[in-house]
């Protein structure tokens, strides 16, 4: 069990992983050493989350999410297949856990005070008086 919060844990079996070679740096042993994760979790068959979870997890994950519905998380970063293996799984728990918290609250709507009122119009008078000064001048010299 991969426990995500108090609430949530996610069973072993929910979680296919599989690994491929990585590109970048790395010399011979990019060419030799499946070292990349590819790490694939099933939204809308998991029966670790509840709907609404499902339903935000979808909308975070945006197109890391298949048509089928399953989350594939790609980890490259690192040279070793267990790093990359132990990141895949991180991202995956922080996106469950954004999924998870409470939606905020949401915002009252608010009007401006008079004198944040007074004072944007008397720097927008200021900037008019300074860019009428910018004119033609006149040949009254």
């Amino acid at each position: 069990m991969i426990r995500v919060t108090d609430r949530i844990a996610l069973d072993d079996s929910e979680i296919v992983e599989e690994f491929a070679r990585a590109s970048g740096p790395g010399g011979q042993n990019v060419q030799k050493v499946e070292t990349a994760v590819r790490l694939r979790f099933d939204i809308r068959n998991s029966p670790s989350l509840a709907d609404e979870v499902k339903a935000r997890l979808a909308r975070l994950a945006g197109r890391r999410l298949t048509k089928e519905g399953v989350l594939l998380i790609e980890a490259r970063r690192f040279r070793m297949q267990e790093r990359n293996r132990a990141d895949a799984l991180e991202r995956l728990i922080d996106l469950i856990r954004a999924a998870a918290a409470p939606p905020p609250p949401p915002r009252k709507k608010t009007r401006p005070t008079l004198g944040s009122k007074l004072r944007r119009l008397a720097g927008k008078k200021q900037r008019g008086d300074v860019k009428a000064l910018r004119g033609k001048p006149t040949g009254d010299v």
